[in-house]
């Protein structure tokens, strides 16, 4: 892999019993730019995607972060050494307000300790008060600060999504993985969505998408993985790789 990889998946394979998810796919997420993961259902998406988050190991294969081997580095390791994620189901506490889902997201602060809570009282207030900072200003930035108070149960499908990616910046990621990030968002929301994340890409974060919404990969994605029967079959813009007759064969069934 390049020196501006910041996380590949290196030759993995994954087998559910005798079927394989996976045989031999790699994949790398160039720093700073937004790669996108594609392919037909059953191609090995949602697989690939895991191995990258951490939550399903390959029985072959490697997954790199900078060039350090993470590939049997826990999930609560890798977000701590900035790999954040979010799910194709949002994952809010429907009873909390907003905000609170938020701090609820911030990294452990030392009151959390009996020792931190009796003498470092002064720091915690402080963290908390830079937590709340952090998150009012990421609630701002998707336009969600009326709602700061009140139950996350009451957003919008769109809101809920939003919000999912606010939490996962709490933790304050380099990279992170967006899974069907439109998936039950109104089309009004879709384009708010996808010009945060832009932001966040000309602001140096490193993304992985996978996402069924072509439109917005399109517009999104900076380089785009095609997946057929668990391994890559090509690489490249997305116009290239979708006026790629093997694609079309792969994908629509089309003649080749």
């Amino acid at each position: 892999m390049n020196d501006d990889i910041a996380l590949s998946a290196e030759h993995v394979s994954v087998a559910f019993g005798g079927v394989h998810a996976l045989d031999g796919a790699s994949l790398g997420l160039r720093a700073g730019q937004i790669t996108g993961l594609v392919g037909p259902n059953g191609a090995g998406k949602s697989s690939l995607f895991n191995v990258l988050a951490g939550t399903l190991r390959p029985q072959r294969g490697t997954v790199m972060l900078r060039g350090r081997d993470i590939t049997r580095l826990a999930v609560h390791a890798r977000a701590h050494a900035g790999i954040g994620r979010t799910f194709q189901l949002s994952r809010e506490l429907d009873s909390l307000t907003v905000l609170e889902n938020l701090l609820l997201a911030a990294p452990a602060q030392r009151g959390e300790s009996l020792v931190g809570a009796v003498f470092s009282r002064r720091s915690v207030r402080r963290a908390e008060a830079l937590a709340t900072e952090e998150a009012l200003s990421l609630l701002a930035r998707v336009r969600l600060t009326h709602l700061a108070d009140e139950p996350a149960g009451v957003l919008s499908g769109g809101q809920k999504k939003l919000l999912e990616l606010c939490r996962a910046l709490m933790l304050e990621p380099s990279i992170l993985l967006l899974d069907e990030p439109a998936a039950g968002v109104n089309p009004a929301l879709i384009g708010e969505l996808g010009e945060f994340i832009v932001d966040l890409r000309n602001e140096g974060m490193t993304f992985g998408i996978v996402e069924h919404n072509m439109e917005l990969m399109a517009a999104l994605c900076d380089h785009v993985y095609v997946l057929a029967e668990g391994r890559v079959l090509t690489q490249g813009t997305f116009d290239a790789v979708t006026a790629d007759a093997r694609v079309q064969e792969a994908w629509l069934g089309a003649p080749a």
